[in-house]
């Protein structure tokens, strides 16, 4: 795949990002103004899909506009996960070749995202990643990147996958592994989302690379992390880690048998 040449969508999903959302925007136009983007809105109190229609009209009416925008309402908040979903059947509708996840807080650095979609040509999966050489966080308090660190160790050993930063949120798809992994089968929510995915792809035999990016805290509004979203990962990789391991063991032992 030529990256240059490739139909980029970028969807954002967001709660109550109001004062995010116009400077998000701005950076993608500024860094990939090529790229399409999807606001996937969870009914935002605070009006933030309402915000993003009228840049998304703002943007379709000027002469120089190179990108769509476009706003897809949901009714409530109905999870990470399944905005993603949502926005990933989306994209494949309309037949673009690469779809990027990143989140509506700043977080996630626009100038860091060619880089990533350099990487599509050989790769069918790219993630932004804050621990690999190279990788950083700006602004964590210690808690959370030892919460990050120990999290991605668990997961690496519990799933067996060589993969340093599964949760990572930041990461680009190339659009023939999203039709070929059962998308309605996915049900994890929050940070756990981004580890189902990974593992996903990385047993499907899907080609999984890793970049260095800068991920930096939001700066305005609540991080939607929480004690819940935290559980939900560790309960989930536990339980995925003892079913593939009680898989493997059953199919040594039919091998062995026979």
């Amino acid at each position: 795949m030529n990256p240059s040449a490739a139909r980029v969508l970028v969807v954002i999903p967001t709660y109550d990002e109001r004062e995010n959302i116009p400077v998000v925007l701005e950076r993608l136009r500024e860094h990939v103004p090529t790229a399409d983007v999807l606001v996937v809105d969870d009914g935002s109190p605070d009006g933030t899909g309402e915000v993003a229609e009228k840049i998304a009209a703002d943007e379709a009416a000027a002469t120089d506009a190179r990108r769509a925008i476009a706003v897809l309402h949901r009714s409530g908040k109905l999870g990470l996960g399944t905005a993603y979903v949502a926005g990933f059947g989306w994209a494949l509708e309309r037949g673009y070749d690469v779809v990027v996840e990143m989140d509506a807080d700043g977080s996630h650095r626009a100038q860091d995202l060619p880089r990533l979609l350099a990487r599509v040509s050989d790769a069918d999966l790219v993630l932004g990643s804050r621990w690999v050489p190279g990788g950083s966080v700006v602004n964590w308090p210690a808690h959370r990147k030892v919460l990050s660190v120990g999290g991605n160790t668990y997961t690496r050993l519990v799933l067996g996958i060589p993969l340093r930063d599964a949760t990572g949120g930041f990461r680009a798809y190339r659009a023939d592994l999203l039709r070929s992994l059962p998308l309605g089968e996915v049900a994890s929510q929050g940070y756990c989302f981004q580890v189902d995915m990974a593992w996903r792809a990385v047993r499907a035999g899907a080609r999984v690379v890793e970049v260095p990016i800068t991920f930096v805290e939001r700066e305005v509004g609540r991080s939607k992390m929480s004690r819940a979203i935290v559980a939900e990962a560790l309960l989930n990789v536990t339980r995925w880690g003892m079913r593939e391991r009680s898989r493997r063991v059953a199919g040594a032992f039919g091998r062995s048998r026979g």
